[in-house]
């Protein structure tokens, strides 16, 4: 019988796989992706993503060739059936902390063939048309029996990773039970092409009718997509149907010049997988997390558990690391999913009032709170916690990516956990790139800026670019090390190792 042997194995192509395997590939892991269908997706599902996502595009290098796909989009707004703004949120153009543009708007074809292209210039071992029939773990290890057209076989790996969607094959198998936040609404999901679409709004829109919910977005290019909620008692094959469809549309001027590429039911939910961990086996993206599209947080917060994901299991594999450090993956992520679907929940119940009488009220109180001068933030993103942080105020923020003529700090230091400080040291640490602030040009303002608002001498920057913790250089050191140390009894303090 074939066996074939990876560090990892990464089951499910979707973006959130494509970035995991981007990375692990970055990281120096031999990595083996697979996916049942023999090419990407071709309709669009995520509409949108933010500038951490885009700063993690960039750590694989795809950033740039995504860029011209996307556009900015100048708001987001609930809006009253009259056009009365309840809520609104302006959206940066600029660049900003994170060295992007604060939201993207995206043709996900589109963005995620650039991602399939990106691996392969990586050398990603990709292997479509191939799907997973079962797997078993061992203390070292675990098999996973795949068929692909021409057969079955295994494949021999360190972790397996799965990132294969709502239906997870890989969450079934491990049996972990979902918390159900008991939001279930059905919605019709509209993509479309819009020729001469200038006359329609430019921002995002939450259509708060009570006689008829709506979203409504402007994607990339000539792309557009309206949602439509389906109340109580409407059958969904006559509500998706032509005739409703049209009825639907009307009231945007567009039925002349519209081609419709997708017209679909989808019930929109609000899981958590319970465990994201079970010995060697992990979960990412909507294989671990569902949540409603109304904050356009999905496709985003898998990205993230790649990010949060890849350079731990690179740090174990390769021995930097001890296997314990992979739990503290669902310990920093859980808590910041949850948050987002939250929001994202109560964003729905915002829009999916169907009572006029409640709708009413509702129009009545955020109408008064906005004239008061309420401007509340989409997402109060909060920071990452416990886990793998130190205890302090900026430990578990994202750090600052400045940019110095053209060029974005990422991208001057490369990949990896870095030390930024103002004081030399002769203690070198595996998987950590000491850099001395002074030798770093025109970076060097804008980072001792940063490390003077935190009145402190160095920063320890994780691989996925979170702040590990501020500090003084050898404590930094000695507390990376107690994190990550895979042999605790034999931890030594900082000092005992010099170059």
């Amino acid at each position: 019988m074939r066996t074939d042997k990876c560090d990892v194995l990464v089951v499910g192509l979707g973006p959130i796989g494509d970035v995991l395997t981007g990375l692990l590939q970055v990281h120096g892991l031999k990595v083996i992706a697979i996916d049942k269908e023999p090419d990407i997706y071709p309709l669009p599902r995520a509409a949108v993503f933010d500038e951490e996502i885009m700063r993690i595009f960039q750590m694989i290098g795809a950033s740039e060739p995504i860029l011209p796909l996307c556009r900015v989009p100048p708001g987001y707004e609930f809006r009253t059936a009259k056009g009365e703004v309840l809520l609104g949120f302006d959206v940066r153009q600029g660049n900003g902390p994170m060295g992007w543009a604060q939201t993207y708007a995206l043709h996900q074809p589109g963005v995620e063939r650039v991602l399939r292209d990106r691996l392969t210039a990586l050398g990603a071992d990709m292997r479509l048309s191939t799907a997973l029939l079962g797997f078993a773990e061992d203390a070292d290890g675990v098999t996973a029996r795949v068929e692909e057209p021409d057969g079955a076989y295994d494949i021999r790996a360190n972790y397996l990773v799965g990132c294969d969607g709502a239906s997870s094959r890989v969450r079934e198998i491990i049996g972990t039970g979902m918390f159900d936040y008991g939001f279930e609404e059905p919605w019709l999901v509209i993509d479309a092409v819009v020729k001469n679409g200038e006359d329609l709004p430019q921002i995002a829109l939450q259509i708060c009718d009570p006689v008829q919910p709506t979203t409504f977005l402007r994607m990339s290019g000539e792309r557009y997509r309206w949602e439509f909620m389906l109340k109580p008692g409407d059958d969904p094959e006559r509500f998706a149907g032509d005739e409703n469809l049209e009825r639907l549309l009307a009231p945007w001027n567009v039925l002349d010049r519209i081609e419709i590429e997708r017209r679909a039911i989808y019930r929109f939910h609000g899981l958590v997988a319970k465990d994201w961990r079970r010995g060697r086996i992990l979960l990412a993206g909507d294989a671990a997390h569902q949540m409603p599209p109304f904050a356009g947080q999905g496709m985003c917060s898998g990205v993230r558990d790649s990010a949060n994901l890849a350079w731990k299991l690179a740090a174990v594999v390769q021995g930097e690391a001890g296997d314990p450090l992979l739990d503290t993956y669902q310990i920093e992520r859980e808590p910041h999913v949850r948050v987002i679907i939250e929001t994202s929940i109560a964003f729905g119940r915002t829009v999916c009032v169907l009572d006029p009488a409640a709708a009413a009220a509702r129009d009545a109180g955020m109408i008064a709170a906005r004239a008061s001068g309420e401007r509340p933030a989409m997402i109060a993103y909060p920071p990452l916690r416990g886990g793998c942080f130190l205890d302090d105020g900026a430990a578990g923020s994202l750090f600052i990516q400045p940019i110095v003529d053209g060029e974005r700090l990422d991208e001057r230091l490369g990949a990896g956990a870095w030390l930024i400080s103002r004081s030399a040291t002769s203690v070198t640490t595996p998987g950590l790139t000491f850099i001395l602030i002074e030798s770093l040009d025109g970076f060097a303002t804008p980072l001792s800026e940063w490390l003077d608002a935190q009145e402190a001498e160095a920063v320890l920057v994780r691989p996925d670019r979170h702040v590990f913790g501020v500090g003084v250089t050898p404590d930094l050191i000695m507390h990376w090390r107690a994190k990550l140390d895979p042999n605790p009894e034999l931890r030594t303090a900082a000092g005992d190792q010099p170059a």
